[in-house]
């Protein structure tokens, strides 16, 4: 396994470090689709080794040049407010192809969309909720069954429809880590109230959209790309291509024996690095030069733990743990160096989204979503800090971090010459929350923090090893920050009623 180990490193730190290097030579400039190729050329080099399924390697790799391939026949460019909806074309395609290749199946999602009509009173009270905010800052579509999300609301309609589980959990995965659609639950009914149609009304409203995702994911997504104004590109022609290049390759993951699941979620969660975490929001963020230096230490930092870790790794989930550990500690460790700590701001978030509800009571579903991740990312790295902390019992001896029995090399921030001298970015003698506000850009946008290629890229390789079992959703606690540390949500949870 050891070679699986390094392969899994290699392969998710050359993601990640083609958006880092690709970010920091075009920030501030024009981005153009074409940008995005070394991020192509690093997930070409993927290959499957040892016992991984070839197929499911192939449905990232295919997925991501089918992806960058269509994109450029279509645009040159992306406008900021197109680029999150890039990586949500793909679930929608392979869920019809599936559809289309397997009768039962098919059957067992029009049985799901019929519970849902049956399911009026639980969705209305999910809406209900969400609309008024009383789950707290929540991530509609995160990739855990948290409460507010649509996983949470879709786990619950198929407890209680009659299909097979397999079919069940594969429906799940596909509004999990798949992005069947750009929708999120709760959207249609609180924009119908806001607009002034009665509870009713709205409700009628919710309930179709939620029908139609499933329906005709396809005609969904074009139909909320046109109420969205996105008009960067023809979405139609883009499915159509998209379809025609991956159905080869989604019906050879069939007869693999690959899990629907997996099948309808990895080819959606690697894509989002052209044109969206490599794009011109991205780059106008990353002018400022203290956000840049934010996600080059935490990189620096990540792929430092991973590779002093390499031959001692016990299973491929310790890789992913680290890999995620310590960019947790890390940034948590640079809003420490402005003496903020995660526990302060989770409650300042929390506040915050408290009173945007009643600023913005029509606000978009998606709202606090990434707030959310980086909530969730902050507490982790607050806990592995304070437990170091304690051990060192108030002496002088070197900060050592753990993830597990692994230790998280915090050396590249120090190294880092911008995030050591705060006072050049304001003035000068009153530097102490330059390194908090650049934290406060990236608490909106976290994905090269958490970090997304890094993650996809070794989930793909996971699942190569455990093609049969759906990866999606996470079937465990989150720890949500802001429930472990503000709001009393745990109750509403679903993780342990997962399908």
């Amino acid at each position: 396994m050891k070679e699986i180990y390094e392969k899994m490193v290699n392969e998710a730190m050359a993601a990640q470090r083609a958006d880092v290097e690709i970010l920091k030579a075009k920030r501030g400039q024009k981005f153009v689709i074409e940008d995005a190729k070394p991020y192509v050329d690093a997930v070409k080099t993927m290959t499957a080794v040892g016992d991984q399924s070839k197929a499911v390697i192939d449905l990232h790799k295919n997925s991501v040049i089918s992806h960058y391939e269509v994109l450029k026949s279509l645009t040159k460019t992306i406008r900021p407010e197109d680029d999150p909806f890039v990586e949500h074309y793909q679930t929608p395609v392979v869920l019809e192809i599936l559809k289309d290749q397997d009768e039962a199946f098919a059957k067992s999602v029009d049985t799901f969309v019929q519970t849902i009509a049956k399911s009026e009173a639980l969705l209305g009270l999910e809406a209900v909720r969400n609309y008024g905010g009383f789950y707290g800052p929540t991530c509609v579509v995160d990739f855990a069954l948290i409460p507010g999300s649509t996983s949470n609301l879709v786990n619950q309609v198929l407890a209680k429809t009659d299909i097979p589980v397999e079919h069940k959990r594969a429906i799940l995965a596909a509004k999990s880590w798949g992005m069947n659609t750009s929708y999120g639950f709760g959207d249609a009914f609180a924009k119908a109230l806001e607009a002034g149609d009665t509870p009713t009304e709205a409700m009628a409203k919710e309930i179709a959209i939620m029908q139609k995702l499933y329906r005709e994911p396809v005609e969904a997504q074009v139909g909320l790309m046109a109420d969205a104004g996105m008009t960067s590109f023809d979405t139609r022609k883009y499915m159509s291509e998209y379809r025609r290049r991956m159905e080869a390759s989604v019906k050879a993951a069939v007869d693999d024996g690959v899990h629907y699941g997996n099948i309808l979620t990895i080819p959606a969660y690697c894509v989002g690095d052209v044109g969206h975490h490599i794009a011109q929001s991205t780059y106008n963020m990353c002018k400022d030069d203290v956000v840049m230096a934010v996600i080059e230490a935490v990189t620096g930092v990540m792929e430092s733990s991973l590779r002093k870790a390499l031959g001692s790794f016990g299973s491929y989930w310790e890789v992913l743990s680290l890999a995620t550990g310590s960019t947790a500690a890390a940034t948590e460790y640079i809003l420490e160096l402005d003496a903020m700590n995660a526990p302060m701001v989770v409650d300042l978030l929390t506040k915050r989204f408290h009173n945007y509800v009643q600023l913005y009571p029509n606000r978009g579903a998606a709202a606090e979503l990434h707030n959310c991740d980086f909530m969730d990312m902050i507490y982790r790295g607050w806990k592995i800090l304070d437990k170091a902390q304690r051990l060192r019992n108030g002496s002088e001896e070197e900060l050592v971090p753990r993830t597990g029995k692994y230790s998280i090399d915090l050396t590249p921030i120090h190294r880092n010459e911008i995030l050591m001298n705060p006072q050049w970015y304001t003035y000068p003698a009153c530097g102490v929350t330059v390194r908090f506000s650049a934290l406060m850009r990236l608490a909106d946008y976290p994905c090269l923090l958490t970090s997304e290629p890094v993650t996809a890229t070794m989930m793909t390789n996971i699942i190569a090893l455990e093609k049969e079992t759906a990866a999606a959703p996470v079937r465990a606690c989150k720890n949500c920050a802001t429930a472990c540390l503000v709001d009393q949500r745990h109750q509403h949870c679903q993780w342990k009623e997962a399908v």
